[in-house]
């Protein structure tokens, strides 16, 4: 027995030893087979080019060769084929941002390994240059698995790499509350009429399936089986530009968005952020000439799944901008083509102007790869929206009651054929590197980078149309391309020639704003505005309201085709009732308005002025005569002619809201244009400038002031009967929501709250002494609702007793709520 039990623990220790040594032997070897690479990759199908890659068609699999480590590249993602939906924002053609990364060997493993070039150290030491990379992290995208290794060249499975949600469909679905979905592979593929190579960039195209459970109407309304999502995603290796590029100072009046980073090699004497402009690189053959060819000139491809007319339209817009180069010096520097038959769309050799179709409008906007280095636009990729064409067309239907016979006539076309030709050219601008400018409509004009509003005119009582749009680049538009692309003969103290063109263009009378400056809630700059006309926003509010109040006498089943459901004439009325909303917006911006320019020291441009009162008290009275009965009243003819919806045709988010179910509801309508012109005029942050501006000069409009003639023009006006008077008690309702809120908003300043309490303190004692004298039951009732309301308000500020205010439907892009601009800043 015991010699037995020996014998196994001799066997079983020989056992271990030979186990362990056999262990160190394969530690020993080289986890992958030098020389392999050929064996592996036979059968493959073979991709030559900058990344040379393989398909085993087998078990769809991509196997990728490199050879080129430590060596930087530009990594893209995009989509191919999208959701559809514009509420979601997954659209055909939507660039995933750009990353130089590079890859890195570390044993058995290729990491793909994304530099942090935010941070930097411009030095020949590379000890501070170790320094700043070292303190600041990098992105490690993915460790690739070496499959086999012959010499410098390795070879890895890539598929995982490509094959998953590098796109981040999953959290937008998620973000839009429209389900909880997961990628699943077994549902996804390698695309391969998207999958290419060529010298400078390898193009890798799969189609991902994404499966769940939809919680959400938008997914639900554009996917067959919404339990399954199906897209196609893109990935692009590109090589970056060489190092002849020569990035051009940023200044923040010249119009163009850019890159910024942190230079830790800068003297302390000298700002250490660094900001360049974005701008494709163009040259000229000769610098020294008054015009010259390009050595390569700038070429945009449009969508060749655009159609006539529309294509032709985007062809002419896009090629506005020759023009400008024009100016700049060149000769044909800017081409507009139609894209090749064999053309991959998100192939970055392509500039791209791409015709997107989703199931409702929205914005188009205009994207860019840049070389987060430089600044430089490797490709421009505009993005238009199919169906925003739609709304001009609707809006053109509203104003020119056109369907009087069954010919249509060709005057909504032509408008909103011109639009296009304008956005086309918007769009693009973006993609050369130019930002919004929002003050060029009150400069004559001056950008296709403004957001236009069509220009309608009265022309012996009717409407006109025929120059809705501008039909060519704009004055500013050629002062931006010039400071962006001159191309400078040798000597040229380029520093001082771009200052002298911006100066040059601002002696002209032409000035940049841009976002930040045009937004209505609590925007301040009397210029700078979206979707707005003139140079004096009130004037052009009053001339507005004169073409809508014709559109509206005018209104009837002619606005809509013969034989067209007459409840579709709602869809009519929405963008003509609130034809004057953007107006609106621009002239509350004079009401506690600031003046001022992107100035620099010793420019001579205005740093900041104040609006001066009279305009700031013309443009409140141009704003009240918009809540005025008059103003919200719809004719009987009008409201009796708009039927409930017949079956097939529900209502959407495109009608006015209402709350008489299934009617139309005018009452509905004139509240929710109330709150279109209150909730602007009592915006916290415009009542906060009013009560400081006029504690720093008298003359201006105080706080007190601007709520007294709100009171004025609502309660305190002659009270009227029957519709007009409940229009009447529909506004007041708005405006004392409006006050309530002023009143109780934790960001406003203390006495913005004190001074609304005291008026609203103030209303409350006038309502209670009309309660007393009036004898109508509909106004005693709208007085002691009011009364109650502010009790309960008096007792507990945080909670509203009121009505919840009605959403106005989608109005822009004119035709829903930019982000239009994609710069970097």
């Amino acid at each position: 027995m015991m010699k037995s039990f020996l014998l196994t623990l001799l066997t079983l220790a020989f056992a271990i030893s030979s186990f362990s040594q056999k262990k160190r032997k394969s530690a020993e070897q080289p986890l992958v087979s030098q020389g392999t690479i050929a064996e592996k990759v036979s059968g493959m199908k073979s991709f030559p080019g900058y990344f040379e890659f393989y398909y085993d068609d087998r078990k769809d699999k991509v196997f990728l060769l490199i050879g080129k480590f430590n060596i930087e590249f530009l990594y893209i993602n995009s989509l191919t084929a999208g959701v559809g939906s514009n509420d979601i924002g997954l659209d055909r053609g939507q660039l995933g941002g750009e990353r130089i990364v590079k890859f890195e060997r570390r044993g058995p493993k290729v990491l793909m390994v994304e530099a942090n070039y935010r941070y930097r150290a411009i030095s020949e030491s590379k000890d501070e240059r170790r320094a700043v990379e070292e303190a600041f992290a990098q992105s490690v995208h993915w460790g690739f698995n070496i499959e086999a290794a012959d010499g410098d060249k390795v070879l890895v499975d890539a598929s995982s790499f490509f094959i998953r949600d590098a796109h981040g469909v999953v959290g937008r679905l998620r973000a839009l509350k429209q389900g909880d979905y997961k990628l699943d592979e077994s549902l996804s593929a390698f695309y391969l009429p998207g999958t290419k190579n060529f010298p400078k960039n390898s193009e890798f195209e799969v189609t991902l399936t994404y499966t769940g459970q939809p919680t959400g109407e938008f997914i639900r309304s554009v996917v067959p089986t919404p339990s399954n999502l199906t897209v196609r995603q893109h990935h692009s290796f590109v090589e970056l530009p060489d190092n002849n590029y020569k990035p051009r100072r940023f200044d923040p009046r010249g119009g163009f968005f850019g890159i910024a980073y942190y230079d830790y090699a800068t003297p302390i004497s000298e700002p250490i952020e660094k900001r360049f402009i974005a701008r494709h690189r163009l040259e000229k053959k000769d610098p020294s000439a008054p015009s010259s060819e390009a050595v390569e000139p700038i070429i945009y491809y449009l969508d060749r799944g655009t159609p006539e007319p529309i294509r032709s339209a985007l062809l002419d817009g896009a090629r506005w901008w020759n023009q400008a180069f024009e100016s700049a010096g060149y000769k044909e520097a800017f081409q507009v083509k139609m894209m090749p038959e064999d053309a991959h769309p998100m192939d970055v050799r392509y500039n791209l102007i791409q015709w997107v179709h989703r199931s409702t409008r929205g914005w188009s906007y205009g994207a860019t790869v840049t070389d987060p280095r430089t600044g430089e636009i490797i490709k421009g990729h505009v993005t238009l929206g199919s169906l925003r064409v739609r709304q001009d067309f609707l809006i053109a239907e509203g104003l020119l009651a056109p369907y009087s016979d069954k010919e249509i006539p060709p005057d909504m076309q032509k408008m909103a054929i011109a639009r296009l030709r304008q956005l086309s050219a918007h769009e693009v601008g973006h993609t050369i590197g130019i930002a919004h400018s929002y003050s060029s409509s009150a400069e004559h004009d001056a950008s296709v980078m403004d957001y236009p509003h069509p220009k309608a005119t009265a022309v012996n009582g009717k409407i006109s149309l025929e120059n809705a749009y501008d039909d060519k680049i704009g004055a500013w538009d050629k002062a931006a391309v010039q400071f962006g692309y001159q191309d400078f003969a040798d000597g040229t103290d380029e520093d001082a020639a771009l200052n002298k063109i911006i100066e040059d263009a601002i002696a002209g009378g032409y000035t940049f704003l841009s976002d930040n400056d045009a937004r209505p809630a609590g925007g301040a700059h009397p210029f700078a505005h979206l979707w707005d006309n003139g140079a004096d926003a009130g004037m052009e509010l009053n001339r507005v309201m004169e073409i809508r109040a014709l559109a509206l006498k005018n209104f009837g089943e002619k606005n809509i085709r013969p034989g067209a459901p007459m409840a579709t004439l709602e869809e009519v009325l929405v963008p003509i009732y609130f034809f004057h909303r953007y107006q609106i917006e621009a002239a509350v911006k004079l009401v506690g308005g600031v003046n001022y320019r992107y100035a620099l020291r010793g420019d001579g441009q205005p740093v900041t002025e104040m609006v001066q009162p009279a305009q700031q008290l013309n443009a409140l009275d141009r704003l009240l005569a918009t809540i005025a009965p008059s103003a919200l009243i719809l004719h009987e003819n009008i409201i009796k002619n708009i039927p409930p919806r017949p079956m097939g045709y529900d209502r959407h988010r495109e009608l006015i809201q209402g709350r008489n179910g299934p009617t139309f509801d005018p009452l509905a309508a004139a509240e929710t244009a109330s709150q279109m012109t209150l909730g602007l005029i009592l915006n916290p942050a415009r009542a906060g400038r009013l009560l400081e501006h006029h504690a720093r000069d008298a003359n201006q409009p105080a706080l007190e002031t601007v709520i007294d003639r709100l009171i004025t023009a609502t309660f305190h006006s002659n009270a009227k009967n029957g519709y007009e008077g409940e229009l009447q008690r529909t506004t007041n309702d708005v405006l004392l929501t409006n006050l309530l809120n002023l009143a109780s908003d934790k960001g406003a300043s203390s006495q913005v709250r004190a001074v609304s309490q005291m008026k609203i303190e103030q209303l409350k004692t006038w309502l209670a002494a009309r309660v007393n004298i009036t004898n109508g039951d509909g106004w005693k009732a709208h007085y002691m609702y009011a009364l109650e309301r502010i009790r309960q308000f008096k007792e507990n500020p945080e909670v509203q007793t009121g009505p919840l205010t009605l959403t106005a439907p989608p109005g822009a892009p004119i035709g829903m709520a930019d982000y239009e601009f994609c710069g970097q800043f």
